[in-house]
């Protein structure tokens, strides 16, 4: 039987319920083990240094952690170049006194408490203002309450199953991830906006029919998006591993474009099945 027919045509109200438990496992999870702070935003250094090309992040990390007496340190090698994050803040000389004669230091940057608290305020600003501003928008567009509920349900999904996915894998909170995040409010809304648009304004066709017409469209779109961000990890994981930018921002995209298939099209089909078989605009 074909997938899209079966998602769209069936009952979904045992369906709703597993992106809601994963939503909340992922809360769960994110309350007991918490989730790590990038260097940009909880302080630290940051050195780049030149290295033998055949030397390999993890002698470079064992190294300098059993030397400074920390842990956590981060270590990303290109060629003869390495980056290295260290989660405390160390004088530059000392630094040099201890690894000079092992390591040419390229540069040097330590990233203070100012920044941190900066940041995390900015951060707490953009996800709130993105989230009043798309609830707004989306009840203007639809006059409604129940659909515009479900799209802004559907994105607060789609958050903390990523955000869950970021505490699991270790990937920290950085402006980089924090960019990804907002980025994915967009992909959600828009899977979200398509499909309510077509169950509740467009009149040709069943429910059924202008459901699976959504879900096809919309299937396209996510999984497009999908490819080329396994395609964009990959790449940075075999070639350019220094890019850690890129590889934060691919795989956050990645786990929140997984949970907007479930959070949209199982959830939120399903909210606005119920309330269009019940009277609802369309």
């Amino acid at each position: 039987m074909d997938i899209i027919n079966y998602i769209t045509r069936q009952s979904h109200k045992p369906l709703i319920i597993i992106p809601v438990i994963l939503m909340v496992l992922s809360l769960l999870y994110l309350g007991v083990f918490g989730l790590n702070e990038g260097i940009d935003l909880k302080g630290g250094t940051m050195v780049t240094l030149d290295v033998n090309p055949s030397t390999t992040s993890n002698q470079i990390t064992d190294n300098i952690e059993k030397t400074l007496g920390v842990s956590d340190v981060k270590t990303s090698v290109d060629g003869s170049t390495a980056t290295v994050e260290i989660p405390i803040d160390i004088d530059q000389v000392t630094f040099e006194q201890k690894f000079s004669n092992q390591y040419n230091i390229l540069s040097f940057k330590s990233v203070g408490a100012l920044l941190t608290d900066a940041s995390i305020t900015q951060i707490i600003y953009a996800l709130v203002f993105a989230f009043v501003f798309m609830a707004a928008t989306v009840f203007f567009v639809f006059r409604d309450l129940v659909p515009s509920a479900a799209i802004i349900l559907s994105a607060i999904c789609n958050l903390s199953i990523a955000v869950g996915g970021m505490s699991l894998f270790g990937i920290p909170l950085s402006v980089a991830s924090v960019g990804a995040l907002l980025m994915l409010i967009g992909y959600g809304v828009d899977t979200d906006i398509l499909l309510t648009t077509r169950l509740l304004k467009r009149k040709e066709g069943s429910l059924d029919d202008r459901a699976e017409n959504a879900c096809r469209t919309g299937l396209t779109m996510t999984i497009t998006a999908l490819s080329a961000m396994v395609v964009l990890f990959l790449v940075v994981i075999i070639f350019i591993p220094a890019a850690s930018v890129l590889e934060e921002i691919s795989a956050v995209l990645i786990m929140g474009l997984l949970s907007d298939l479930l959070s949209t099209w199982l959830m939120n089909l399903g909210i606005l099945k119920w309330h269009a078989e019940r009277g609802g605009k369309h």
